[in-house]
């Protein structure tokens, strides 16, 4: 058993490794030859099925609305007295506010790219 997967890595994780290593060695390499190219990712890395945009943005609202339940049931259990980990309360509620900062930041820019397609001259 070799040091990496002594530590628990699993394979996904092993195969992003040697990826990164075969990359540096044609990085270090200098010069990019057809044997050593870097080879496509495999079918771990590949969407098994099509998505469509409204089903990527949903995941992505449904996403940012776990993260907030979180935070309010990490911070309820810190008013309530049954947690003390202030901490971990303060850090889940940062990345409540980061990911619905990003959503909102997401709906701006779809609302004003539906407003210039709107205002596109036909």
């Amino acid at each position: 058993m070799d040091v990496v997967s002594a530590t628990g890595v699993n394979s996904t994780q092993l195969e992003i490794l040697s990826r990164m290593q075969q990359t540096a060695a044609v990085a270090s390499a200098g010069s990019v030859d057809a044997q050593a190219a870097i080879q496509p990712a495999s079918t771990a890395f590949a969407a098994t099925e099509r998505l469509s945009f409204g089903q990527v943005l949903n995941n992505a609202i449904n996403n940012v609305d776990a993260v907030q339940h979180s935070a309010g049931a990490k911070q309820k259990a810190i008013e309530m007295g049954q947690s003390d980990d202030l901490a971990g309360a303060m850090i889940e509620s940062q990345k409540a506010s980061v990911a619905f900062s990003a959503m909102m930041q997401v709906r701006n820019k779809l609302t004003s790219a539906l407003d210039e397609v709107m205002n596109t001259p036909l």
